[in-house]
């Protein structure tokens, strides 16, 4: 099992190129079209959800084998958590998409982690 480690600031255009590496990856474990877009919707909706709650960076740790593996951490929080029903939405659509996630909230009840697999 091989490690992919990406480390990026949550700004927008950050998040195109997340995408892209995403979808190599997938094509790495012979996702079909489907699967990986689904898979590199909830990337992005982790990495969402992470901005939401404050943090300003993030990093994504890829395990590659017979399945894609995803620890999505933010590392740099400077903002505050926004309250909205957006998480909410998000959270479902993770769980809609890939199933089993993990959700590690850090002391002050923020989302700091989003675990998954695919």
């Amino acid at each position: 099992m091989e490690k992919f480690l990406v480390e990026l600031p949550l700004t927008g255009e950050y998040l195109t190129t997340v995408r892209l590496t995403t979808g190599g990856l997938c094509a790495l474990v012979g996702f079909d079209v489907e699967t990986a877009e689904d898979y590199k919707v909830c990337v992005t909706e982790s990495l969402l959800i992470l901005k939401r709650n404050g943090y300003t960076r993030a990093s994504i740790a890829f395990t590659v084998g017979d399945a894609l593996g995803c620890h999505v951490s933010g590392t740099e929080k400077s903002g505050k958590k926004e309250d909205s029903m957006e998480d909410e939405i998000s959270r479902a659509l993770l769980v809609a998409l890939v199933g089993e996630v993990e959700f590690i909230k850090d002391e002050t009840g923020a989302v700091k982690t989003i675990a998954f697999a695919g």
